[in-house]
């Protein structure tokens, strides 16, 4: 009996059974940077911000049908997900503005203004698939670990690394939010987030395609460039050319999953919910933080450089930067942030506006427009005028709203001033100094000093 020919079938037999399995499994792999915390650390931390969300925002509860759905396709999605086998959760708010987050170690949310905006399971499956990919690539602690290191003397992130960092992280969450700690995700993360979510969504027999047309969708409608927006999901650019060059490189399938009658069940459910606004949310009593001093908040005469991608500008020595040079960023002092939401300090990124505008002046108006949007309680104050940013022309704006603050039980008046200057691409860059109307002269010095230092790049 002739051996060769029985060993060369045997291969062949080896081979069709092994390549059906590695089509079930995404093929891009975690990627990998600084992170000073291990898995069980961060499914803990995962597990204290959960409680938190759970507090500040209206979760359904988990026997309600429509969280019911998001588990069931969630988990299937997730059983795609190579590397760490996280602890996965998936949970509902109910809340109308469309996003979706995921924090560190497992805990997925999807807002139902994100089901009512979905056309078909698979751009509901892409949007989920997406935050899964942020877990995986533990983009999260990743973030929190950057920013710690920034901050923190070295002799302390040392004493840090040596097994303290959960107890840090527990403390900066609690002081300044889960969004500012984790959810200030660069492009690169994005980038990867839709590569990784590409491979899941093929895998669990979705069209990856969905999940950059949904995104397509929402900068078509404007919904992704609010400033919260911007800081989680910044846009990478191509994603649609991103998605499809991923796609290419798997075995190519005749059908995808698009739809299904679970979907159009509870796309008809939440289509008569009534879910809360962000500053619905927000303004809901007993929430927000106690006005009190500014000892904590008054800046230092020393300021200390931070450079961007876009832009370089001095700051006080005795904020913080939270984002990196890739996203958008918020310079504050720690207890100038509290509640997911600024009280005192500055917000940096760039807004594209809907259509190419011709001039500064109608881009800075779009841009108000779109903050007005997600805060309706905002509303401009005197005119407009034209100043010079770093040489360049730029608009400044004063506008009147509500603070996360509150004395009394009732919110302060807050005040925030808009400043805009070209960007390239025709994009603008903006900057957003904010503080209680009653501490904002106190204040209006060092802003100034920081709008002077500020100097864009070509």
């Amino acid at each position: 009996m002739n051996a060769q020919p029985l060993l060369v079938r045997c291969f062949a037999v080896l081979i069709l059974c092994l390549f059906p399995l590695q089509a079930l499994q995404a093929r891009v792999q975690p990627t990998h940077g600084f992170d000073m915390f291990s898995a069980q650390e961060e499914a803990q931390a995962g597990r204290q911000a959960e409680t938190e969300v759970s507090r500040q925002l209206p979760i359904l509860t988990d026997s309600d049908p429509v969280s019911k759905y998001i588990q069931r396709l969630g988990y299937e999605l997730a059983s795609h997900a190579p590397g760490e086998k996280w602890p996965y959760s998936f949970h509902v708010v109910n809340q109308k503005d469309i996003n979706a987050f995921a924090l560190p170690g497992g805990p997925v949310y999807v807002n139902v203004g994100s089901i009512q905006a979905a056309d078909n399971e698979a751009e509901l499956a892409g949007v989920m698939a997406h935050e899964i990919s942020h877990i995986v690539q533990r983009h999260g602690t990743r973030q929190a670990s950057k920013q710690m290191m920034a901050q923190l003397p070295l002799g302390v992130l040392g004493s840090l690394l040596g097994g303290g960092a959960l107890g840090q992280l527990t403390t900066m969450v609690g002081a300044l939010g889960v969004q500012t700690v984790f959810l200030h995700y660069s492009r690169q993360a994005e980038s990867e987030a839709d590569l990784l979510g590409t491979d899941i969504m093929y895998d669990t027999g979705f069209d990856p395609h969905a999940l950059a047309q949904f995104f397509t969708k929402l900068e078509k409608e404007g919904g992704s460039r609010g400033p919260q927006f911007l800081s989680d999901h910044p846009d990478p650019g191509n994603r649609a050319e991103a998605v499809s060059r991923e796609l290419s490189t798997l075995p190519p399938k005749t059908s995808y999953r698009t739809d299904s009658e679970e979907f159009r069940e509870v796309k008809q459910r939440v289509a008569g919910m009534r879910p809360l606004s962000g500053q619905q949310i927000a303004q809901q009593p007993g929430e927000g933080p106690e006005y009190g001093s500014l000892s904590g908040i008054r800046p230092s005469g020393n300021m200390r450089e931070f450079n961007h991608n876009d832009f370089q500008i001095s700051y006080p020595e005795n904020w913080q930067v939270f984002g990196d040079r890739d996203s958008a960023i918020t310079i504050a002092p720690q207890s100038g942030v509290s509640q997911n939401a600024v009280a005192y300090g500055v917000m940096i990124g760039s807004f594209q506006p809907e259509e190419q505008k011709d001039s500064l002046d109608e881009a800075t108006h779009d841009l108000l427009a779109t903050l007005r949007q997600s805060n309706p309680d905002l509303r401009v104050i005197g005119h407009d005028e034209n100043i010079r940013v770093n040489g360049l022309p730029g608009k400044s704006v004063d506008m009147i709203g509500k603070s996360p603050l509150q004395q009394n039980g009732r919110a302060l008046q807050e005040r925030d001033w808009v400043v805009t200057a070209r960007q390239h691409e025709g994009s603008l860059l903006y900057l957003v100094f904010i503080a209680p109307d009653r501490d904002f002269g106190s204040l209006r010095p060092t802003f100034e000093d920081m709008l002077r230092s500020l100097r864009l790049r070509d």
